[in-house]
């Protein structure tokens, strides 16, 4: 029988983490931590417990993790998440009337007082307890209530079990809860894989993945690339869209609005007479060809991202065969996709105000449906904000119901709430504004508001540094320096990043016109021919950088980014630990890719359990040289032209019993 609400004297609030009311999940991935604190309290001086509750969202029971008091009335626990899926969890607590007889009893004790009537009280509160237990519990509570009430039994002994730790433990797994308040919402954590959290993405037109210039390039020669790209580190290989292209007003090279006879059109104007989204382009090769390349790539260690572009061109089947899904203007013509002053007369938008909206949903849930049947399980969004959120909701919902595995890129350059907003709704990753970050103050100012404020426990940060659509004035004029410095940040800062290659490895930076991000011949309008054997190429520092991503547990989340200070502005300084500080490591950038940039940093030994007066060794994980520190305070130099930046991991000094000092 539910108790009256008179008698629950407990109040919950302040509960965290919860988004918006409970409204939508948290994020987690799988073996990772959910840590929930909560204000609670009650009137009077009594002594309260709280629990957490978790389960999976699939089982009727709920498990238990003991909450502990931080002091002010606030209280934390936590629990694991070991599967796929979804957990639900919640806060319940209570008057304890036990503990507050305890406490109270121990002081009265303690103050040489007669306690006799406390310990009658007791011995009630125990024989209720043993009521409430199963065997052999109840057997040794009702042993102990006697004991409480006997005359036989000194009030000496009787408290000496009043107070006995063995008692105690006892009677907590009997609590009398008939009063108990339960948090009001049932929240949610989605638990995802791995990759979710920590991945290395690489980006490549598979039609340009060819040694002749000017042929198309097919999965075949995809299959070739992937030891190059396996060597690098990536285990995350984006394509974007592999369907037919359309003809119809096809965009010829820089975006010119008439194209040559021999010009491949953009990929992102999908649809021919040879197919829609569920095909892939006849010179890329057939879908059994697909399949196979998707084997040989997971056979290397690397999943494939398909893009997601939910548009057609003018030639797509369903211009066709469903033309209610389009919006047709007064003039008998579709209504094409721009962004003014941009134009893309090239692409047919869906229009998801239909009557027919039902059809048009499940269609478009059917293309993600026949791309996870041949075995793609991440996806990179295309504009994700130019659809309805509620649309986002239901589609990932129903995916991730059937494929728990799956993974949802967010590629949408929009309004910070729109970007949180498509987070909230199921997005795995989200695109940032990385890309356009350049000063200390910039970078510090986002990467503290991602990763220190409610917006890490659904926004999952994914940095790129360029793009097929963005190439930043950073990038346009620092040289190769400033590609370097771009790295190490995006790999350092994001537990999840991923470069536009081979562009970025070459370091493409030729702009179509002064003032413009989009690359001079750009591959999103002809087919490119990469020399990824030149001697310039970053290939091997980025294998270094990705190998020490994947050697620092450290780098493998976000939510131990700390920025510290130094003495000159354009050296930017941070850290990332793991939870036993067994991993430290300590990034510091030349945002200058000009100059030599020199000052000192602030480093929180106190934090790490370092004593300041003994030496510790920085190991650069870039150069491989090492640093013996000493003290909070350390001098740092970076040249642009040899490297940018330092990659520490911190070493501590440890003695053996030989008496013999080694670093570790």
């Amino acid at each position: 029988m539910r108790a009256l609400t008179g008698q629950m004297r407990v109040i919950i609030q302040a509960l965290k983490p919860e988004i918006d009311g409970g409204r939508f999940p948290i994020k987690r991935t799988v073996g990772e931590n959910v840590i929930v604190e909560a204000d609670i309290f009650s009137d009077g001086h009594e002594v309260i417990s709280a629990l957490l509750l978790y389960r999976k969202e699939e089982e009727p029971d709920w498990q238990e993790a003991a909450m502990r008091p931080l002091g002010n009335d606030r209280w934390r626990g936590s629990f694991d998440v070991g599967d796929l899926g979804r957990y639900l969890y919640t806060v319940l607590a209570w008057v304890d009337r036990f503990k507050s007889w305890r406490r109270d009893l121990s002081k009265r004790s303690e103050a040489g007082q007669q306690v006799s009537s406390e310990l009658l009280v007791g011995a009630q509160l125990v024989a209720e307890a043993a009521a409430r237990a199963s065997e052999p519990g109840q057997e040794q509570l009702t042993q102990w209530a006697r004991t409480l009430q006997s005359s036989d039994v000194t009030e000496a002994a009787r408290v000496q079990v009043a107070l006995s730790q063995e008692l105690s433990e006892l009677m907590d797994r009997y609590p009398d809860r008939r009063f108990a308040a339960t948090y009001r919402e049932e929240l949610a954590a989605v638990v995802d894989i791995d990759k979710a959290r920590f991945s290395t993405w690489y980006e490549m037109f598979p039609r340009s993945c060819t040694s002749q210039p000017g042929r198309h390039g097919t999965f075949k020669d995809c299959e070739a690339r992937l030891p190059y790209i396996a060597a690098m580190g990536f285990d995350v290989l984006y394509f974007p869209p592999i369907h037919p292209v359309g003809h119809t007003r096809r965009k010829g090279r820089n975006n010119s609005p008439v194209a040559g006879p021999d010009d491949p059109g953009t990929p992102w104007a999908i649809g021919s007479a040879e197919g829609g989204h569920k095909s892939v382009h006849p010179q890329l090769g057939t879908l059994e060809d697909f399949r196979s390349f998707l084997a040989e790539a997971h056979a290397h260690g690397i999943g494939i991202a398909l893009d997601i572009a939910f548009q057609c061109s003018p030639d797509h089947p369903y211009v066709q065969e469903h033309p209610e899904w389009f919006r047709w203007r007064p003039d008998n013509t579709v209504q094409y996709a721009e962004n003014p002053p941009k134009k893309y007369e090239d692409i047919y938008p869906f229009e998801f105000e239909t009557d027919n909206w039902r059809e048009l949903w499940g269609e478009l849930k059917s293309i993600v449906l026949f791309w996870i049947e041949q075995g793609v399980r991440i996806f990179r969004v295309d504009n994700p904000h130019t659809k309805p959120f509620r649309f986002w909701e239901w589609l990932i919902a129903e995916i991730k119901t059937s494929y728990p595995d799956v993974v949802f890129l967010s590629e949408a350059f929009t309004r910070p709430k729109v970007m949180y907003q498509l987070a909230k709704l199921g997005f795995t990753q989200s695109y940032t504004y990385f890309a356009w970050r350049n000063t200390k103050q910039e970078l510090a100012h986002y990467f503290t508001a991602l990763t220190q404020t409610e917006v890490r426990e659904y926004f999952r940060p994914n940095l790129w540094p360029n793009t097929p659509d963005i190439l930043t004035e950073y990038l346009q004029f620092g040289g190769r320096p400033a590609f370097i410095a771009r790295l190490v940040l995006a790999a350092t800062l994001g537990a999840n990043y991923g470069i536009y290659g081979p562009a970025f490895e070459l370091c493409e930076d030729r702009a179509r016109e002064p003032g413009s991000e989009e690359y001079l011949d750009s591959e999103k309008y002809e087919i490119r021919n990469w020399d990824i054997a030149r001697p310039d190429s970053l290939k091997d520092l980025v294998a270094r950088v990705n190998r020490i991503r994947h050697d620092n547990p450290a780098l493998h989340g976000d939510c131990s980014l700390r920025f510290h200070e130094v003495d000159n502005e354009q050296l930017i300084c941070y850290s990332k630990r793991t939870d036993d500080l067994s991993n430290v490591i300590l990034t510091v950038v030349n945002l200058d890719p000009h100059h030599t940039q020199s000052g000192w940093i602030e480093f929180p030994l106190e934090e790490l359990g370092i004593d300041p007066q003994r030496p510790y060794q920085m190991h650069d994980l870039v150069s491989d040289a090492r640093y013996l520190w000493q003290g909070s305070r350390n001098y740092i130099e970076l040249n642009p032209q040899i490297v940018p930046a330092h990659i520490f991991r911190m070493r501590r000094r440890v003695r053996t019993e030989q008496d013999f000092d080694y670093y570790m």
